[in-house]
């Protein structure tokens, strides 16, 4: 059987290109997401220079001490802003919580929208205030390569360009800075113990900004594990739930998992920092009517995002 092929997409092409050239990155898009579910992206306008800061800065955030890092754990707020220690999140349907501990920034609203009632505060990292700064960067330009994708997408679906726009525009998002930490006696953790266990996103779509060591598989149509190559400076970008629904499963939301490094490295850590684009919380999921057809019949029930995004948290284990 062939091995599936993870496409790598010039984003540049499509933001400054000819029509013929946007519309051909949109049926690539389109095409794989409808396959995988997964593509690589370049000249995304994210300079290394600004990643390699990231990474420094979530290093060091990360190191930080354990009662220091605790300070910013806010359970009430269900791991949507500030730390979370390891232990608390777990796969939907494992029993096992995954290897990691993370860090949470959410959206912040700076032109009088008055969706901004609806967020937290974002938690200030007041003992590396570069980190912060550094984050806000990064969030705002995966949030503005994200809509570009999902213009793409829009038209794919022949739906207006500017479909998913008023959306996203101060949506609920989220960039997430995970430790998968190093495991000192590998013999001391459960058996099914993993990194991040199976999953699917729960949002529209996710860009995940380079990653300090490999770990994140694939599950193919075949039902095969496809370990996911990119280089460091690509964007690796994945089709959420919440866009699965909304299109009645005609773009795929593919299981993913990072796996434990061989025995050897499980000293290890191994950093990442996902953006999972969210739209406002109260875009209609419902599945649109040209998904919808005899072969295909309706796959979901009518739900809000919010309301989608609700159900997932409890179902994780970070909202009681």
């Amino acid at each position: 059987m062939s091995t599936p092929y993870i496409p790598c997409l010039d984003l540049g092409t499509y933001i400054h290109g000819t029509a013929e050239e946007k519309q051909k990155f949109s049926d690539e898009l389109g095409r794989a997401f409808n396959d995988s579910g997964f593509v690589t992206i370049t000249n995304h306008g994210v300079s290394q220079d600004l990643i390699n800061k990231l990474y420094a800065q979530v290093k060091a955030a990360f190191a930080l001490p354990l009662e220091i890092k605790q300070k910013y754990e806010k359970p009430e707020l269900a791991g949507q802003r500030g730390y979370t220690s390891a232990g608390k999140e777990t796969a939907k349907g494992a029993k096992t919580a995954d290897l990691k501990e993370f860090w949470q920034i959410g959206q912040t609203v700076s032109d009088g929208d008055a969706i901004k009632a609806e967020y937290p505060d974002n938690e200030y990292l007041e003992e590396l205030p570069e980190f912060n700064s550094v984050t806000r960067e990064i969030y705002q330009k995966l949030e503005e390569n994200g809509k570009y994708l999902l213009r793409a997408i829009a038209t794919y679906l022949d739906l207006p360009l500017d479909y998913f726009d008023k959306h996203v525009h101060n949506g609920n998002s989220i960039l997430r800075g995970i430790h998968y930490f190093p495991i000192e006696d590998p013999d001391s953790i459960a058996p099914d113990a993993v990194r991040a266990g199976a999953h699917e996103d729960i949002n529209l779509i996710t860009l995940l900004i380079g990653a300090s060591a490999d770990g994140l598989e694939v599950l193919t149509r075949s039902n095969e594990w496809l370990p996911i190559k990119a280089h460091h400076t690509d964007i690796v970008v994945n089709v959420g739930d919440m866009l699965q629904r909304l299109t009645n499963n005609k773009l795929k939301s593919t299981t993913h998992r990072v796996v434990n490094p061989p025995r050897e490295l499980m000293k290890t850590s191994r950093y990442s920092v996902p953006f999972f684009l969210h739209p406002r919380s109260d875009m209609d999921l419902t599945c649109l009517d040209s998904t919808i057809s005899a072969d295909y019949p309706k796959a979901y029930t009518d739900m809000t995002a919010g309301e989608y995004l609700d159900e997932r948290l409890r179902e994780i284990g970070l909202k009681k």
